[in-house]
């Protein structure tokens, strides 16, 4: 009836009505509220790394752990306080910002997994040079020697490509010029286990024999095709980890750019209602 006779309707929207879903909020901020105390815990690990050691002979492996932890954790906590912040504050430019960065490191992931394993053999002969590298500083960082140590017995392995890589490290190095007692020798970690007694000297002189003769003592198959074939058989397990790895970042993105549209949405409401109140009729 009173838009037949020309009469004007004003209508009104409940004050406290919004969009934001305070469900979407709050598990956002907290989502990454877990994170951000993840990121400070790599920071304080890198920075107390990097005090105690000084210079670690784990540089050799192209880039510094400690360092690497740093800045892992900084680019963490920008990402995880914008998304705190943002979605606390219902700031769309913090989200946006969160929402992108996020969603920039995801693809340069996928694009990493694809070229590696379209350039597989480039990136085998990478961390063969890095292997090496570590070989020669075996004996320069004790962090360095026990985490060498750990993957040869884990993966029942001698040195990069076999036992005798180990004559680059110039206290094994076979050359008649070394006056070290351990000269053609190899560390105990290639020593195959014997359940009756622990022989320490087991790698003792190794380098001499032939490979044959020196598999009675020790492994002489290297790391890196032991870590290959490993690798070839847990494909499903190494999914699942990259899988675990995206779906948390899958989850922020979905997760900040709902909330974005449901503040654009909220901020829409508040200027329509600020136009009407202020001129009703219009």
């Amino acid at each position: 009836i009173a838009q037949k006779y020309g009469i004007p309707i004003l209508i009104t929207i409940d004050e406290e009505f919004t969009f934001v879903s305070t469900v979407v909020k709050y598990l956002l901020f907290f989502f990454n509220m877990i994170f951000w105390v993840i990121a400070l815990i790599l920071i304080a690990i890198g920075v107390y790394s990097r005090t105690v050691k000084h210079e670690t002979a784990l540089a050799c492996l192209t880039v510094d752990p400690a360092l690497l932890l740093m800045i892992v954790g900084i680019l963490m906590f920008f990402i995880t306080f914008c998304g705190c912040v943002g979605s606390l504050r219902e700031n769309v430019c913090l989200l946006q910002t969160f929402c992108i960065i996020l969603t920039i490191i995801f693809l340069l992931q996928l694009v990493a997994g694809v070229l590696g394993f379209f350039f597989s053999d480039k990136a085998r002969g990478k961390v063969t040079e890095m292997f090496d590298n570590a070989i020669k500083h075996y004996r320069d960082d004790i962090d360095l020697q026990n985490f060498i140590d750990y993957g040869q017995k884990q993966f029942n392995c001698c040195g990069g490509i076999s036992f005798l890589d180990w004559s680059q490290n110039m206290y094994f190095n076979c050359s008649k010029e070394n006056p070290s007692r351990e000269r053609c020798s190899v560390p105990f970690s290639c020593c195959l286990l014997s359940e009756t007694v622990i022989n320490t000297m087991c790698g003792n002189g190794v380098q001499q024999l032939e490979y044959l003769a020196a598999s009675a003592f020790i492994n002489t198959n290297g790391c890196i095709d032991k870590v290959v074939n490993w690798i070839h058989s847990n494909l499903f397990l190494l999914g699942g980890i990259a899988l675990g790895l995206a779906i948390p970042q899958l989850v922020g993105i979905l997760l900040s750019q709902i909330l974005i549209s449901q503040i654009q949405d909220q901020i829409k409401l508040q200027n329509y209602n600020q136009q009407h109140r202020s001129d009703p009729w219009s």
